[in-house]
């Protein structure tokens, strides 16, 4: 029987993993393939039949499941990183409060949907799409997801593409979270119990 935290933290580490790329890509204009491609794929499982599903499975996520661990047992070290997190989970309050909005970034979605399913998620058609989407809903919302990075690589809109869609897949980790019972007094009340789900998960 999986631990009763398991689910919350795989989503968690959906969250940080995207959110690493976000940053990784706003400092140095680079991108993992594999972690971009495992962020934007949950994007469209919508009716996924479980956690794993939405990720593509727990392996998929060694390195936010990994960030989590640190910021348990150490606190958060990166900044940054810790806002980004506090930022897209505050947003994801404020976005689900707006019924006419989710309503259309799960339309919008599913109509970029066949695209992504042709030409696969990472495609730069799919990215500018989801970026786009993004653009014209949740940045209407205030305050909004500031990401701090190189000027040279946030000045070129391929980087900006790239980190909106994966503030989108962000997002998507954040309402799963919600959806599974998460709250941020799991950081004051249940760390223990997180960190033994997290033993139970990949390294």
């Amino acid at each position: 029987m999986s631990h009763p935290y398991r689910d919350r933290v795989l989503a968690l580490a959906g969250l940080l993993q995207a959110l690493a790329q976000v940053r990784q890509i706003a400092e140095t204009g680079q991108s993992s393939q594999a972690q971009m491609q495992t962020a934007l794929d949950s994007v469209f499982r919508i009716d996924a039949p479980d956690t794993d599903a939405v990720f593509g499975g727990a392996e998929a996520l060694r390195v936010g499941l990994n960030q989590l661990r640190e910021t348990l047992a150490r606190g958060n070290r990166d900044e940054a990183l810790g806002r980004l997190a506090l930022a897209v989970l505050q947003l994801e309050r404020r976005f689900l409060r707006q019924r006419p909005l989710t309503d259309r970034v799960q339309a919008g979605l599913r109509q970029i949907a066949p695209r992504a399913e042709q030409l696969g998620s990472t495609h730069p058609d799919v990215i500018r799409d989801l970026a786009r989407l993004y653009a014209d809903t949740l940045s209407t919302l205030r305050p909004r997801v500031m990401v701090q990075g190189n000027p040279h690589y946030l000045g070129q809109a391929s980087v900006v593409a790239e980190i909106r869609a994966l503030l989108l897949a962000a997002l998507r980790a954040a309402v799963l979270w919600r959806q599974l019972g998460g709250s941020l007094w799991d950081f004051v009340f249940a760390r223990r119990q997180m960190a033994a789900a997290l033993d139970t998960l990949p390294r």
